[in-house]
Parts: C-alpha cells; structure tokens; sequence
C-alpha cells in the first residue's frame, strides 16, 4: 500500500491562513492525499492560538506541528493538553504543556507516527537532544510507520538527524527557516528527506514580513513590531509517497502553489 503524505511549510500571519483555507483542500485532491501535516507555529505572526489552530484544521490539515514560538501564544497551552492532534516539540523540557510524538489513524488502518522535534544550534541550547529525544521514542514507536517535523536552524543539524534516523523513520522534513529547499531525496535506507519545506504567507515578503521592516534591522534602525506583508501568498508544501508494506519513502516532490 501507498501513502501519499503532505507535509505543509510554516504558516505565517493571516495571509498564510487565508491562503491555506483557499488551496489545500484542492492540493489534496489533485495528488491524492492520504495523510497532511502543517507547521502553524506563525500563525499569529509569532505562535498560534487556539481559534487559528481549528482554522488550519478545517482547512484540512491531520496534525499540526509547532517550533521555537510555541509558547508566545500562551492560550495555546490548554489546548495542547486537551487535543492530541497538535504537537509542540518533543524534547522541550518534560514540564511543559502538550506532547511531541502522537500516533493516528490513515488509511485502511495503517498506524502513523508523527514526531516533532525542535534544533539547538542557532536556537536554544536548554532543549533536549533531538537525536536522544529521538532514540526514546523509537524504541516502542506504537506505529506501522513514523514521520518526523524537525524544526531547526542550522541545516547540517537538519541532515545529520536524517542520516541518524535513515533506516528507523520513512519522511523527515525541516521547518522553521520559511525557505524552500531544492534537495528532496531518498537516503540508502530509505527515509525522504528536504532540507526545509518553506512557508505558506505573503509571498512579496521577507520571511513573511513586510520587506522595509527588515531590511530597517539591517540598517540599524530602531526595532519595530514585525507587520506581516501584504499582497499574494504561497503555499510550500512536499508530497512524501511512502511504501507502507516495506517501510521506504519511494518518492520526494515539491509541490508548492503561488497566488
């Protein structure tokens, strides 16, 4: 049996959730989507809300992933504690509020894990080790196959956990640069890998912000409150088709939507 699996870029602000209620659905339908999964931590420019959080359901997202901004939409908290569908990193500190690895139903019973994993190089080195992190959850993963969201920085800190995990999870996508990258492909073992998906925001943007805002920090201005752009957005998104039976990723594809 074939999966066909959507992995979905970082929503960023209102435009990124317009856009999404918009496309995905027909994104979905066009390549036969079995299994969605989309970052939302920007939803609120920086984090997400719970009332953003069920708009990127209905939209048509399984699971929502989170980052490095979970926490700056506190409301979030409850609601990471109360629906399993929405993940937070798995190796924050144990303490906090939510999960970081979730097992769901696909199609024609096939079990599928999902883990979300958050980098600490460039971000914050108190979080635990992502490859330990991941090493505890393999060892009784609960699933027929695992996906992982790692949301990290530095992209040889992406690459290496792929590697490390290549033979143990078919899919691995990077999230949180906002950056779509061109190096989809099948590691020996047979894990799909892209370095990061991207985003789905204003696409005349820097990052999802109005461009005179950035460029204003690199020319030492005074800091402002970013303001997400205005305009036509994108969607970036990577289809993994995943060979169930044989537990290989057969396929890795961009299949990102423009305005």
């Amino acid at each position: 049996m074939l999966l066909h699996l959507l992995a979905v870029g970082d929503v960023v602000g209102q435009g990124g959730l317009d856009c999404l209620t918009r496309r995905l659905r027909t994104l979905k339908k066009l390549h036969n989507v079995d299994f969605t999964v989309v970052n939302g931590e920007n939803a609120s420019g920086v984090g997400l809300t719970p009332k953003q959080a069920q708009t990127i359901f209905d939209a048509g997202a399984d699971v929502i992933t989170l980052g490095n901004h979970t926490w700056n939409r506190l409301q979030i908290a409850d609601f990471l504690e109360e629906n399993p569908y929405i993940l937070r990193p798995a190796n924050y500190p144990s303490r906090l509020p939510g999960r970081g690895y979730g097992v769901y139903d696909g199609p024609r019973g096939l079990r599928i894990g999902v883990m979300n994993l958050i980098g600490r190089l460039e971000l914050s080195p108190h979080n635990e080790n992502p490859f330990l992190t991941a090493d505890a959850i393999l060892k009784n993963p609960g699933a027929d196959l695992v996906v992982v969201d790692f949301h990290a920085e530095a992209t040889s800190e992406k690459g290496a956990l792929a590697y490390y995990l290549d033979g143990r999870v078919q899919a691995l996508w990077g999230t949180h640069t906002h950056v779509p990258t061109a190096d989809c492909q099948l590691l020996p073992q047979g894990l799909g890998f892209v370095t990061d998906l991207g985003m789905t925001g204003p696409s005349r943007s820097v990052l999802g912000i109005k461009p005179e805002q950035s460029i204003n920090l690199f020319l030492g201005g005074l800091p402002q409150r970013y303001q997400e752009a205005e305009g036509p957005s994108k969607l970036n998104a990577v289809l993994f088709t995943i060979d169930a039976q044989a537990k290989k990723c057969l396929s890795v594809e961009r299949v990102d939507l423009l305005d």
